[in-house]
């Protein structure tokens, strides 16, 4: 069973600082149902659970609990997904009312990713990430199971508690996944110094979880990525070189979707694999514009850039990518693409269907024309028997003209990005080469 408390808020007494709810209930409950079968649960009963007031004992008033309860039994329900953060007294007392088990919002987020894992890095993060959150539930439930510890005659006391006990295991733990995954940051490190030895740009796609990144990854890469209509369907990163049409290759990195009320444990026990946005030269934030919420969705996807320090507001960066057009009937999709031409220059969204294809094209467009940005142009004269030297420059850089002057010698004019433009200087300058820039 999946309930969907909401807060009514009153017009009365407006709450300062407390922004309007930017979703509905009813499209936040089915997202939560969506969370809940992405785990295979069947979901027999679903509902919204109007509160005037947060209980501090139940969270819901005791009315509610005991409507609640009777479905539980009538329909023989195994677990009951609460849609929000629940304190452990209060998911305690909601178990005991029910006779059933109880998972919050962060813990189902929780069980998903466990399933989605699969590589040894992404096992790790979710371990770190489930163990910090099992360590908050912890409550003071069997203070009668206490033991003996390393007491001397009458000073000897009580002991360690079972309690006391169970939190020591989980922090030795915590510790000794935290330095594997130092161990892997560090890895990660030594991968991106590599990369950037060979001057290839970075774009990393972000967005909701279901916007459709893995789709448009795929289409863009011509890899095989688990696609699907689901939510977290893929969690673990992955990289692929592609070679654009008219400039060098860049890296494309499919990162693990965003969701609203993603958990800070989430975010920072992945900041090792968001890194690579962090890092990215140009971030592709994919939106499902045929979601009812896609406004929504879009201000949660900003709030997580935030949490990485990245500036959701700078669009030289950052590129809006407007997915699943074929979704959108005749007058929708009029609608969107007269909102996109009524945003010039770098805000501009790119219209595009990952699933037909439709829109490709001027998503490479756009993203060869914003790399071009701020990039050097340096003019090199090469010797013509330097035939490696000239494939360096076609597969590092990119070449924009070339050809033989009077004197025999080979003038190639390539663009490049500044942080790299070092690499081809460093690398030609050493030959009698000559460069303009």
């Amino acid at each position: 069973m999946v309930v969907e408390p909401w807060l009514r808020r009153r017009a009365s007494v407006p709450q300062p600082g407390s922004p309007e709810p930017a979703r509905s209930p009813s499209a936040r409950l089915e997202e939560a149902v969506g969370l809940t079968r992405a785990i295979d649960l069947e979901v027999v009963e679903a509902g919204i659970a109007p509160l005037a007031e947060i209980r501090p004992a139940t969270y819901l008033g005791k009315g509610k609990v005991e409507e609640i309860a009777g479905i539980v039994k009538s329909r023989a329900v195994d677990l009951v997904v609460m849609d929000c953060p629940v304190s452990p007294v209060q998911q305690r007392n909601l178990e005991k009312a029910w006779h059933t088990k109880v998972l919050d919002r962060t813990g189902l987020i929780l069980e998903i990713f466990g399933r989605r894992a699969h590589t040894r890095e992404g096992a790790l993060q979710v371990e770190h990430a489930h163990l910090t959150y099992q360590k908050s539930r912890l409550v003071r439930s069997w203070t009668h199971l206490e033991r003996q510890r390393g007491g001397f005659g009458f000073l000897g006391g009580p002991g360690e508690t079972q309690i006391e006990s169970d939190r020591r295991v989980i922090e030795e733990r915590i510790a000794r996944i935290e330095t594997e995954l130092e161990r892997v940051k560090r890895t990660r490190k030594l991968h991106r110094l590599s990369r950037k030895r060979v001057p290839y740009p970075i774009v990393a796609l972000v967005g909701y979880t279901n916007a459709g990144k893995s789709t448009l990854f795929n289409r863009l890469t011509r890899a095989s990525v688990v696609e699907a209509d689901m939510l977290f369907a893929t969690l673990d990163p992955t990289l692929r070189a592609v070679a654009l049409p008219a400039s060098a290759k860049v890296i494309v990195s499919d990162t693990v979707g965003f969701i609203s009320d993603l958990p800070t444990m989430l975010v920072a026990a992945f900041r090792a694999t968001l890194e690579e946005v962090i890092e990215a030269d140009l971030i592709l934030h994919v939106r499902d514009v045929a979601h009812a919420d896609s406004d929504a969705q879009a201000r949660d996807v900003e709030k997580v850039l935030r949490e990485l320090d990245v500036d959701p507001g700078d669009r030289h960066r950052i590129v809006e990518v407007w997915n699943k057009i074929d979704r959108l009937d005749a007058e929708a999709r009029a609608r969107a693409m007269n909102m996109a031409a009524r945003q010039g220059g770098d805000e501009k969204p790119v219209l595009v269907s990952a699933l037909t294809g439709e829109g490709i094209d001027s998503l490479i467009a756009a993203i060869e024309a914003r790399l071009a940005q701020g990039r050097t142009t340096l003019d090199l004269l090469l010797d013509p028997a330097d035939g490696a030297g000239v494939s360096w420059l076609h597969r590092n850089t990119e070449v924009m003209t070339k050809s033989m002057r009077a004197d025999g010698q080979y003038a190639i004019t390539v663009r490049v990005d500044p942080t790299k433009a070092d690499i081809v200087r460093r690398k030609y300058a050493g030959n009698g080469s000559t460069i303009n820039f």
